[in-house]
């Protein structure tokens, strides 16, 4: 019998396509957090959010090491959205592939568990997870540290190598891959770097590469 497998999911332009709307309304509200809680200009909010977020991974934990930032505030205030099923934007066969997809199915994601939970049901697809493994879930550290992929195992008693992560970003799919999972690049660059055992354009695919990816 095949081993079983379980897929780690990604949200954000993994799930779902998150740059129309939902990644510039995110920035801009991290932005304006920034201008209110440290008095800078939005130029200088701007520039400093955009730092944090390429030293550290997320603009969260800057803001934590350096200005002593409540996490669940931070979150809260920068994830309120107007009306946010007018910009979630994913392909409509998302809950049918995931029916076909065997094994458990997990999402692990930098973004808080309310907006994480509110994207999935407005996609109709939350049933289809065991588990949401959110920024708060791994004590506020993102991928692509280690850290995150090591609770995300530790906290579902998983292993390693009878897992599969499912990512858009490149660089959290390198410290998936040292760890012993398989991986799944979302994209449509014409290349791939060594630890991306398998590259498509569209999450819909999944169900047809499973011959690639089991242990």
């Amino acid at each position: 019998m095949p081993t079983r497998l379980t897929w780690v999911f990604d949200l954000d332009n993994t799930l779902h396509n998150a740059t129309p709307h939902i990644f510039p309304h995110i920035n801009r509200s991290m932005t304006a957090y920034l201008q209110r809680h440290l008095q800078l200009t939005e130029e200088e909010a701007g520039k400093l959010r955009a730092h944090y977020w390429h030293s550290y991974g997320a603009t969260l934990l800057g803001m934590m090491r350096h200005h002593g930032t409540d996490p669940d505030h931070f979150l809260r205030e920068t994830h309120a959205f107007p009306d946010l099923s007018t910009m979630v934007v994913y392909e409509r066969g998302l809950a049918a592939m995931l029916r076909r997809l065997p094994g458990r199915k997990l999402v692990l994601s930098n973004a808080p568990r309310l907006y994480a939970r509110a994207v999935l049901q407005m996609m109709g697809v939350e049933s289809h997870f065991d588990a949401l493994h959110c920024i708060e879930s791994t004590g506020y550290q993102p991928k692509p540290s280690l850290a995150a992929f090591r609770s995300v195992l530790r906290a579902h008693g998983l292993i390693a190598s009878r897992c599969v992560m499912v990512e858009d970003s490149r660089q959290n799919l390198r410290p998936a891959k040292c760890l012993g999972m398989k991986t799944v690049w979302i994209t449509r660059e014409p290349r791939s770097p060594a630890y991306v055992d398998v590259k498509t354009a569209s999450v819909l695919a999944l169900p047809r590469l499973l011959g690639r990816l089991r242990p």
